[in-house]
């Protein structure tokens, strides 16, 4: 069958954050009637608070070798970015546990290897669909400046540098100086850089997710703001979608809802370790500085981003309940970290965020079909490159829809690999 010539198959897509779009998305070009379905708007759970990063340098897993022993450490330390509250800690050490093991350094390797071969189709995944819709201005190629001020993390960030080069990652080392005269805005603190050239940004990643959206419907698909309760099952055939307003019937599921993913995902037999990482950012409207590129600052563990409605500032990883209320003193900590890192920021007006993540203890999201259920496709569990990959896995549950071999190996994102 060629793209988008009509097939007659309907399929209905749980879940519209920037994963849940690209797959519409693919799925339409390949002739399928789509409907995507979504409790509140497009992009607006983890894609809205991204910190907009694009690019290939993100195949580095979250475990590394050697992290296990600075947990504690992490975990009592208010300035740190790793936060568990105590009454969830028993319920979390399971996730730990995995997470240690995959920070094993074979299947570091292994891991990275997995995230690359996604993370290199990127762009070819992205371009059609920016080009169909009109989004390529969302898109900027500026690079990425990682910063340290202190020498021990610069001597310590090694092993990750050579993994991402044997990846074939353009990396270029620079002194403080050179990154100040890249970015001015740095404080003196500044005493190395690493520079990443082919790392791109998403100016507005709830505008992107929105635009994508609106191309969908355009082209006739539909999109319904419902909230999925679960499935309905019968002897033969794929399930029933059940909603708070209706039951759908279509030929084709797919389970694209992040950390909600989770629940869903076990009425239909399948137990995952997804957990909610939940992750902060504060929206500076007018910093009073300009930055070139996105910053990330390995010492602070802050990832500051220029976007068209001002500058992001993202931290924290929070392993608590997806809907708890916001922790007011975790965005504190990000605002002392921003005005250490740049001196002259413009603080006034910030708005605060946070959302989930879903996240797998093995950095590798779940993509492919449902155990016991072919006409079910998973697709989400992408920690913190959903956007990055969106359109590369929109792009392969198209191809497992339309029959034909996925363009990316998909044996290391198997649902059924725990």
């Amino acid at each position: 069958m060629a793209v988008g010539q009509p097939s007659g198959r309907t399929a209905l897509v749980i879940g519209a954050g920037i994963v849940g779009v690209c797959s519409a998305l693919y799925l339409q070009r390949e002739g399928l009637r789509v409907t995507l379905v979504d409790r509140a708007g497009p992009g607006t759970g983890a894609t809205e608070g991204n910190a907009g990063n694009l690019g290939v340098a993100s195949c580095v897993p979250a475990s590394l070798p050697g992290m296990l022993p600075k947990v504690p450490r992490l975990l009592l330390d208010p300035e740190e970015p790793l936060s568990v509250p105590w009454t969830k800690l028993a319920a979390m050490t399971p996730w730990f546990l995995r997470f240690a093991l995959a920070g094993r350094r074979q299947r570091v390797e292994e891991i990275a290897d997995a995230r690359y071969s996604l993370l290199s189709k990127l762009f070819e995944a992205y371009d059609p669909l920016l080009s169909q819709s009109g989004a390529e201005t969302l898109i900027r190629r500026d690079g990425l400046l990682q910063i340290f001020e202190d020498a021990k993390y610069l001597a310590g960030s090694k092993y990750v540098i050579d993994l991402r080069r044997r990846h074939g990652i353009r990396i270029q080392e620079m002194s403080g100086d050179d990154a100040r005269e890249m970015e001015p805005a740095l404080g003196p603190g500044v005493v190395g850089a690493v520079f990443l050239p082919d790392v791109a940004v998403t100016v507005n990643p709830l505008r992107l997710a929105q635009v994508l959206a609106e191309d969908l419907v355009r082209r006739g698909g539909t999109l319904l703001s419902e909230t999925v309760k679960g499935f309905e099952f019968a002897t033969e055939g794929p399930p029933r979608v059940v909603t708070d307003g209706a039951t759908h019937a279509p030929d084709l599921i797919v389970l694209a809802a992040g950390t909600w993913s989770k629940p869903l995902a076990a009425q239909l037999g399948c137990r995952l370790p997804l957990a909610a990482e939940r992750g902060y950012n504060l929206m500076f409207p007018d910093p009073g500085i300009q930055l070139r590129m996105c910053i990330n600052s390995r010492d602070r563990h802050v990832a500051v981003t220029p976007m068209e409605h001002g500058l992001r500032c993202s931290s924290i990883a929070e392993f608590t309940d997806p809907d708890a209320p916001l922790n007011p003193a975790h965005t504190d900590v990000i605002e002392r970290k921003a005005k250490a890192l740049f001196p002259t920021l413009n603080t006034e007006g910030a708005t605060r965020w946070v959302g989930p993540r879903p996240s797998l203890p093995d950095s590798k999201p779940v993509i492919g079909p449902a155990p016991g259920h072919p006409n079910v496709l998973f697709a989400f569990g992408h920690d913190h490159i959903g956007i990055a990959v969106a359109a590369i896995t929109g792009k392969l549950i198209g191809e497992l829809a339309a029959g034909r071999p996925p363009s990316v190996d998909l044996m290391p994102f198997r649902p059924d690999r725990f």
